[in-house]
């Protein structure tokens, strides 16, 4: 490993091994490099017990991970593990927590954590799972799984089957295709694209749904959150048989196309119609708040 240089603004090298180190004043700072071939496509898991994890998709054959462990400092930093294997096509990735040691002194403290930054061939099947951290994942086609247990998610034009599930964050979907499906216990959740299947769940926090011409139930539907209001925008010629619960307090709208229209009156609260040919169900519920279906 080449020498520390401390100054004011964070300074990085790379020594022979491929390590980068820097200080600033977030502490201590280490790179670690990982690099496999993707002939084929590849079972990507990438596991950090604190930080961000971002993965985004380019042309070259190859997974390329930078793990960039953060600490007090150098001391803190060398008891983060990363372990790194593979078997076949699955390639595993995992920041563990460091054991033994604590802060002690005056002045700023910085815990530690360990950020991944993926580059991967655009068809990849991926696991991540953050403690504490947020996901970025953009432009990758395959089976999805994105799960932090405290930060916010967003994914970025994919297909294929997405799950993201958030313990505490808000999660955004951004022109995603194929089975979806969103689950957070405290945060808004917003979906944009073309989807075959929606479930959508949030404990607490509104939903916003934009779904774009050319989509096409292929299974039922489900949106709903606890405690907030739903607005879902849904094409001309997309078929559904809709049933929308807003609760005891919420109202149900519709600027819809709706044939054989139930409810949606202050007596009678669930609206229930169908749009287009219908078919597949799709239901919408909010414990507290008003549901709002517009069109595209």
């Amino acid at each position: 490993m080449g020498r520390l240089i401390p100054v004011a603004l964070a300074v990085a090298f790379a020594s022979a091994s491929g390590c980068v180190v820097s200080l600033d004043h977030d502490g201590y700072i280490e790179h670690e490099e990982k690099r496999f071939d993707a002939t084929s496509v590849v079972d990507l898991h990438l596991y950090t017990f604190d930080g961000s994890v971002e993965v985004r998709t380019w042309d070259r054959p190859e997974v390329v991970v930078d793990i960039q462990k953060r600490g007090q400092d150098k001391e803190a930093v060398s008891r983060i593990e990363v372990l790194s294997e593979r078997t076949g096509n699955r390639i595993q990735i995992e920041a563990r927590k460091p054991g033994g040691g604590g802060f002690v002194g005056i002045g700023r403290f910085v815990s530690s954590s360990a950020k991944l930054v993926a580059s991967v061939p655009r068809n990849t099947d991926l696991v991540v799972r953050s403690g504490d951290g947020s996901i970025l994942v953009e432009r990758v086609n395959g089976r999805l799984e994105l799960r932090t247990s405290d930060g916010s998610i967003r994914a970025t034009e994919t297909s294929g089957e997405l799950l993201a599930e958030s313990g505490d964050g808000t999660i955004q979907l951004e022109e995603v295709a194929g089975v979806v499906e969103a689950r957070t216990d405290d945060g808004s959740v917003r979906l944009t694209g073309t989807p075959a299947v929606v479930r959508a769940r949030t404990g607490d926090g509104g939903m916003t749904l934009r779904i774009r011409g050319g989509a096409a139930m292929t299974g039922d539907w489900t949106v709903t959150t606890g405690d907030g209001s739903i607005s879902m925008e849904l094409p001309d010629e997309f078929d559904a048989d809709i049933e929308a619960d807003p609760g005891s307090d919420g109202r149900a709208r519709s600027e819809l196309a709706l044939t054989d229209v139930t409810g949606g009156t202050r007596e009678q609260r669930v609206l229930r119609g169908r749009l287009g040919q219908g078919g597949h169900r799709l239901t919408i519920r909010t414990g507290d708040g008003s549901i709002r279906l517009l069109r595209y």
